[in-house]
């Protein structure tokens, strides 16, 4: 399994990169990029109500504007179940569901690539290693 964000997906994006001469907007439209940044949203959305599920955060306005809300346990037995609710436990828990949102992100990550959706983790990093090595030569 190829694990992503949504700065992994664009950063190395096939056909485009991100940079001062090609900002990310220019392709914020390219159905790829959409899939992705939709699988890597779900992704998101899911792991932050594992972390924080509403019945036991609440969020309270900062007072700094321009910052996030702080997110507050609604009471002390919140803050101990809160505790052990870390990205860690999460992953080595690794329910179905987090197993499927990094499947979908994983898919349009090789979609855009033009890779087959089942693609190895090894295949899928050489394939990168290969495109990166082409690069770096090209800069030369």
């Amino acid at each position: 399994m190829i694990h992503n964000t949504p700065a992994h997906g664009l950063r190395d994006f096939p056909s485009r990169r991100a940079d001062a001469e090609h900002p990310a907007a220019e392709y914020a439209d390219d159905p790829r990029a959409v899939a992705i940044a939709g699988a890597a949203r779900r992704l998101n959305e899911l792991r932050e109500a594992w972390l924080n599920p509403t019945d036991l955060v609440e969020r309270v306005p900062e007072v700094v504007p321009g910052f996030p809300d702080r997110i507050v346990p609604v009471d002390a037995k919140a803050a101990a179940i809160l505790k052990t609710r870390t990205l860690t436990n999460l992953y080595n828990e690794r329910p179905t569901w987090l197993d499927n949102a990094h499947r979908d992100l994983d898919t349009a990550v090789a979609a855009a690539y033009g890779w087959p959706a089942d693609i190895t983790e090894e295949d899928a990093l050489a394939r990168l290693l290969a495109l990166n090595l082409e690069r770096a030569a090209a800069c030369r």
